[in-house]
Parts: C-alpha cells; structure tokens; sequence
C-alpha cells in the first residue's frame, strides 16, 4: 500500500514590477471604467457641438485620451487626499493607499506622471485650450479637500468633469461662446446629481468620520433635491438644443434620457446602499443618450 502524498506545483512568486502595475492599476481605477465614461460623455457633447459633427480626428484623440488621463490623475489625488478618510469607509477601505500597498509620495509620482502625460497632448492645441488645461489641471486637484471644508464637493466635481467642455470649444473654435457654457452648466447640474446618489451609498460613514456631502447636506429632503437637479440638468440641455437648433433625433435621445432618470428614482425610492450605486452607475446611459441624440443630430443635418 503506497503513502505517497501528490503535491500541487508550488506558482513561481508574482515579479515585484507586476505587482506594481497591478496595484497602480487599481489606484487609477483602471478595472472601473464607470468615472471614465461620465467624463468622456460631456467632452464628447462639447466636441460635437463646437464642431457641429465629428470633430477633427487628432483633436478626438487628445481629448479622449486626455479624459483617461485626467479621469485615472483625479482618482489619485482623491485617494491621496482621503487617505485619512478611505480606511474608516466600507467601500473604500481596500484601496490601495487606504490598506498600505501604495505610498503617498508613490501616489504623487504617479500623478505628475499622469498630468504631464495629459499636459503634453494639450501643448498640440491652440493657445486658448493650453491656457484652460491649466485650470482644468487645478480643478482636478484641488476637488478632493472640498469634503473637509464644504457640504457640495458633488458640485465641485461637476466644475471638475465638465471642463473639457468649454476646452473643446476653445480647441475647436478657438473661443467659447455663450453655448459652451449652457453645455458646461447642464453637466455641473448633472455631475452634481449623480455624485449625490453615489454620496448616499456613503451617508452613514461621511457622517462618523466627519466628511461632508450633498447627500448630508439634503437629508431627508434628498429625493427632492436630485428631482430638482435633474429637471434643471435636463431644461439646460434643452436651451442647448434649442440654441444650436438640432433636429428631432436630439429630442427623442432627452427623452429617452429623461426616462433612464426616472428608473433611478424609481430603484433609489428606499435609499438602499446597493440600490443607490446602481442609480449611480445607471447614469453613463443617460450620458450616452444625449451623445447619441447631438450625434445623430449632426449628422442628419449633415446628410439632409
């Protein structure tokens, strides 16, 4: 009768440079695509309209590729600046500053790279869009100490995320009308709205660690507030479309995006953790409707 013991194969040890970008990865929230998408969405709004179609190709690209970098530099800074707070929040308290892995001053490098990276794209457009990148650049950074200090960070983060807007004008037109910034003011109504849903997954733990957010700001009276807010988002977008007279495709796409809002409500209504990030999430499709109406838009006007 044999004694003999299988052993499974031992793995070799992960190299220390994989384990690096794997963290890094995490860091700039590459395997969460959601904070990229409501970034790209409005820059796309503003690249269409200030082009009146598709925008020229290389100024696509800077941009696009500019929203990744400036999207993965603000989640750095975020986490450098809530390094304090992170490891007292549920959702939070495994990230990679928060638990250790990663370092502050790691975290900073890894920032200035991610900014100089976005900042050499910028220097390929005119001198109106390289001016505005560098407020764009202070906007990101400064973001995350708003929560020590005031109860609208989620506002804040609208000035933030919309600011390629009126820089795809300025790159486009080489000015920003007054269209741009109607544009800019919806996606700060919008920003605002649904960063208050992902706020109220975070309410309880904001309040023991002494954060401040629009969703404590509303209280009980948060329902309301984002009703207030989304009809607003929606009123400015219809200035925009009446402004730049786009056709009917623009108004079926408010429309459709009006309702994908209202399923919010509709899952949020209890204020559930699980219920208000799926409201949260649920907004890169209402992004994606009005692209696809200014879109769609364009180019039947183009083909008509």
């Amino acid at each position: 009768m044999s004694y003999e013991r299988d052993y499974a194969p031992i793995p070799p040890p992960v190299p220390r440079w994989r384990e690096r970008l794997s963290l890094y990865w995490q860091l700039v929230r590459g395997d969460r695509p959601i904070g990229w998408l409501l970034l790209l969405w409005p820059t796309w709004w503003g690249l269409w309209v200030a082009a009146e179609g598709i925008p020229p190709l290389w100024t696509l690209i800077v941009f696009t590729l500019g929203v990744w970098l400036t999207r993965s530099g603000g989640c750095v800074i975020n986490d450098y600046a809530d390094r304090w707070l992170d490891p007292q929040v549920e959702r939070t308290r495994d990230r990679p500053l928060a638990s250790g892995k990663v370092g502050g001053r790691e975290a900073l490098l890894v920032f200035a790279a991610l900014m100089l990276a976005a900042f050499a794209l910028v220097l390929t457009m005119n001198r109106l869009t390289i001016w505005m990148s560098a407020i764009g650049v202070v906007l990101a950074a400064s973001y995350p100490y708003l929560k020590r200090y005031t109860y609208l960070p989620q506002v804040y983060l609208g000035l933030a995320f919309g600011w390629g807007i009126p820089m795809a004008f300025a790159a486009i037109r080489g000015e920003v009308p007054p269209i741009a910034w109607v544009l800019y003011g919806a996606n700060i109504l919008w920003a605002t709205a649904y960063d208050t849903w992902y706020a109220m997954v975070d309410r309880d733990d904001d309040l023991r660690a002494g954060a401040k957010s629009t969703a404590i700001l509303f209280g009980d009276t948060d329902l309301v507030a984002q009703g207030v807010l989304y009809a607003a988002t929606f009123f400015a977008l219809y200035l925009v479309g009446r402004q730049a007279a786009l056709g009917m495709a623009y108004w079926i796409a408010i429309g459709v995006a009006a309702l994908l809002v209202a399923y919010e409500f509709l899952i949020a209504r209890h204020r559930e953790r699980d219920a208000c990030f799926r409201a949260f999430l649920h907004n890169q499709w209402v992004g994606m409707s009005v692209f696809a109406g200014i879109a769609v838009a364009y180019w039947q006007a183009a083909h008509a």
